[in-house]
């Protein structure tokens, strides 16, 4: 989101710079358009403008060092710049500037955790505030880059960085890069199916084994409560024919002398010394 917010304010200057150098014809003209372009506080991308082909007529003459220095901040850094110096055009502060925001993007590049002493030795900064100020003033305001102080361990940990403009070769290497992500996203993807696959598997056999458990506990319930109707009857059964056996033991009522009578039989005798 970031990287296509710059791109989009980049976009009128680049075509600004490339319609103008498309018109350009004397050498001091276009050398003049290349100072400005990279002066600019808000572009960072120039291998559009270093692709006009009327920039090419200036290699071979006197204002040659500004085509070198174009390509230099297309692709280099301010180590590069300062290896080669004396072959190259001195530069504006704005210059100075751009190339050292320059070289933080390329660093940013390669590493998301940049050391403080890597900072001040590639931008010759004179002491930790002034890397700092630098930091926050000239890159995360600005927008090139986001990221965040770390002061205890002594480096930038970087969030966010714009991308600069692609060297020869770099663009292969990118193509690779992508390749081998695509492919790892694949194996990814495959082994993310064959865990859902697992997983609906298992989710399967849960069901089953729930539904089995469910079947036999209703069948050891139904079983339960057949044995046990049976036995009811059966009981029942029992208790009704002791009370039969009970009163056909006396069939019919007995008046009071035959209750007496009874009761003088079954009397035991009394014991006489």
């Amino acid at each position: 989101m970031e990287s296509m917010e710059i791109e989009e304010k980049q976009a009128p200057l680049i075509e600004q710079y490339v319609k103008e150098a498309s018109t350009l014809t004397d050498d001091s003209s276009l050398s003049n358009l290349i100072v400005d372009a990279t002066s600019h506080p808000s572009l960072f991308a120039f291998s559009e403008i270093l692709a006009v082909p009327n920039l090419l007529q200036l290699q071979g003459t006197e204002k040659s060092a500004y085509i070198d220095l174009l390509r230099l901040f297309a692709h280099g850094t301010w180590t590069d710049y300062k290896s080669n110096a004396a072959d190259l055009p001195q530069l504006l502060p704005a210059q100075v500037l751009k190339l050292k925001q320059l070289s933080v993007l390329t660093l940013a590049e390669a590493n998301k955790v940049l050391p403080y002493d890597e900072l001040l030795e590639a931008l010759e900064v004179a002491n930790v505030r002034e890397l700092e100020d630098f930091l926050i003033n000239e890159c995360m305001y600005v927008g090139i880059v986001k990221g965040k102080l770390d002061q205890l361990r002594r480096c930038f940990e970087v969030q966010f960085a714009a991308g600069r403009d692609l060297r020869h070769g770099q663009l292969e290497s990118m193509i690779q890069t992508v390749s081998n992500w695509l492919a790892t996203s694949d194996n990814v993807l495959l082994m993310i199916q064959d865990k859902i696959k697992w997983a609906e598997t298992m989710c399967e056999g849960d069901r089953n084994h729930r539904k089995e458990v469910k079947d036999r506990m209703d069948e050891v319930k139904k079983s339960l409560h057949s044995k046990g109707g049976k036995q009811h009857q059966q009981g029942g059964k029992q208790f009704r024919g002791h009370q039969d056996s009970i009163y056909c033991e006396f069939d019919g009522e007995m008046d009071y002398e035959d209750e007496l009578s009874l009761s003088k039989r079954r009397r035991p005798p009394k014991y006489r010394p």
